[in-house]
């Protein structure tokens, strides 16, 4: 093992380890093509579903749900918090009790009860059944319509998250006996999948919910959900898939006992402890992470920021493009375009160009970059902030009303926001498709699912995070303008002031990180890859220990000849 400084450029003599140990990755098979194919358009499908639900939260809340803004912002991260927290647990019934593919399937099904109920939420029934003798209307009141909205985004987190702890490890499974290239080829273009949906989502869905009804607009993503699974099911015949075992972490917390969670060499079974030395490895590879897990937790806080303050700043700029009055959420197509574009450079450009004077940047630099983009995000936002109040005290507000809404805008155009919201997007091809790959090639494939809910979790503490900052924000500042940092009306308080210490919060974030980058160990291919080998790529050979219900043990038919590990 070597360790790898954050923004080090390794020599002839200090090659970077994670370049020198992959094996040359093979072309893929046709039917490797169907699979990932069919696998990346179900991504494309339930992440244009999930972005459909998230664009306009906050809108749909002040606007049919009559929510104040600050309470919509909360619904929003909170929502999107819970979404990421739900896959640890996705992640171990995939790997224990499940197996990835049921598990997909299930939380699908139960994705879809919700997304009926969004839609109902938001029906106008009058249209349909009018009023009875006396004049009332039949329609739902607004406290019902909030039970069926809250009930619908409940079963939506149940179901993206079980479904997001799992979809991008099995993808990558049906082709990592191609090499870890393949592997990283694969991660790059699923993240590339995930924002072509979200790109719909945004330019098209949005417009639809703010400017013709919610209710045709979520019924778009429900429809959409139904078609991302009969493309999961199709090919179900053609997955390789690896069954589950025993319980990842019930056996883990074992390992950690017996080794008082410093000596693990007494938990090993060569040493007279009880488990596998395999298993052991695993589990301090996945305690190796967490550090660098804790740190990535500050940055999906700051890219919260695109669902709540960016948010409620572009709704009081100018959204008009001509005589169209635009989505808020539009914005957010900038964040993907720039995804889109960067995506492809990168893996078909850059990185192999890096590759061939040993220059690849480590999964840890290119999160430390993503790191430094997204404080920049918020460092523009709050220079727009003050250019857009000091505007309204020269020219006035301009009223601009919003699916029913009325807000004092400035004239500035929402466009303005463009800067921020492209910097977020360069952020996440470096954080987060990076972060992705390492969590998945860090871990063991026995606890592929577990790390990779892990990774997930960090999202949805990111946005509890966000929001436990504007709490104690408006805590320490105050509700009340002039002095409020994050007021009722962003006009007149001090919202720039947040902006920059999110900012600076970044930048202290950022530093920790590059410490504990430095001192990091990468873990070799060989010895986090080679047990999905020899579940997945040869099925017929043994593996070296077995997982039941009762836990791990060691599998007698196991052979370490050379022959039988191959990638």
């Amino acid at each position: 093992d070597e360790s790898e400084p954050l923004l080090k450029r390794t020599g002839r003599e200090g090659a970077n380890m994670e370049a020198e140990k992959k094996p040359a990755s093979r072309p893929m098979s046709r039917q490797q093509l169907v699979v990932v194919g069919c696998i990346l358009m179900c991504e494309l499908c339930e992440r244009l579903t999930y972005y459909s639900v998230t664009a306009n939260v906050v809108l749909f809340c002040t606007n049919t749900l009559k929510l104040e803004s600050t309470t919509a912002a909360t619904v929003s991260l909170v929502f999107s918090g819970t979404v990421f927290i739900i896959p640890v647990i996705g992640g171990y019934i995939a790997d224990t009790l499940a197996g990835k593919y049921n598990t997909i399937l299930g939380s699908g099904l139960i994705y879809v009860l919700g997304l009926f109920l969004l839609p109902t939420s938001a029906f106008d029934y009058t249209d349909f059944f009018g009023a009875d003798d006396d004049g009332v209307p039949f329609d739902l009141s607004t406290s019902m319509r909030r039970v069926y909205y809250f009930m619908g985004l409940v079963f939506v987190a149940i179901g993206t998250g079980g479904i997001k702890a799992n979809v991008g490890p099995f993808g990558a499974q049906q082709v990592e006996d191609l090499g870890p290239e393949a592997v990283q080829s694969f991660f790059n273009w699923f993240y590339w999948f995930i924002n072509a949906g979200s790109f719909i989502a945004f330019l098209g869905v949005a417009y639809i919910q703010q400017n013709v009804s919610f209710s045709l607009g979520y019924l778009i993503p429900f429809i959409s959900m139904i078609v991302a699974l009969v493309i999961f099911v199709a090919v179900k015949s053609k997955y390789k898939q690896t069954p589950p075992g025993g319980s990842i972490i019930v056996d883990s917390l074992g390992v950690c006992c017996d080794a008082g969670c410093r000596k693990f060499d007494n938990a090993r079974k060569s040493n007279g402890g009880k488990y596998p030395d395999d298993f052991v490895t695993g589990v301090i590879a996945v305690l190796r992470v967490i550090p660098v897990f804790l740190l990535i937790i500050l940055y999906w806080a700051i890219y919260s920021q695109m669902q709540s303050t960016f948010f409620l700043q572009g709704e009081r700029m100018d959204a008009k493009l001509g005589s169209v009055i635009m989505p808020i959420a539009v914005l957010n197509v900038f964040n993907t375009i720039i995804i889109l574009i960067l995506i492809p450079i990168m893996d078909k450009v850059v990185y192999p160009f890096l590759a061939k004077y040993n220059r690849s940047p480590t999964h840890l630099q290119r999160i430390g970059l993503g790191f430094v983009l997204s404080a920049l995000s918020v460092l523009v936002a709050g220079i727009l902030e003050i250019y857009r109040k000091k505007d309204i005290e020269e020219n006035g507000v301009i009223e601009q009303k919003l699916s029913g809404d009325t807000f004092n805008a400035s004239s500035i155009s929402i466009f303005a926001q463009v800067p921020q919201f492209a910097l977020v997007g360069a952020s996440e091809v470096f954080a987060s498709v990076s972060g992705l790959e390492f969590a998945y090639s860090q871990a063991p494939s026995f606890m592929q699912g577990l790390v990779m809910g892990l990774f997930l979790m960090t999202s949805g503490i990111g946005n509890y995070v966000s929001e436990a900052i504007l709490e104690i924000v408006k805590e320490a500042t105050g509700a009340d303008p002039p002095d409020a940092w994050f007021p009722e009306e962003m006009n007149d308080g001090k919202t720039e002031n947040l902006f920059f210490m999110l900012a600076a919060l970044m930048a202290v974030n950022t530093l920790v990180f590059v410490v504990v980058a430095y001192f990091y160990k990468y873990k070799a291919p060989e010895e986090t890859q080679y047990l999905e080998v020899e579940k997945v790529v040869d099925p017929d050979k043994p593996p070296p220990y077995e997982q039941t219900t009762g836990g791990f043990h060691e599998n007698p038919g196991y052979s370490e000849h050379p022959e039988s590990t191959r990638l």
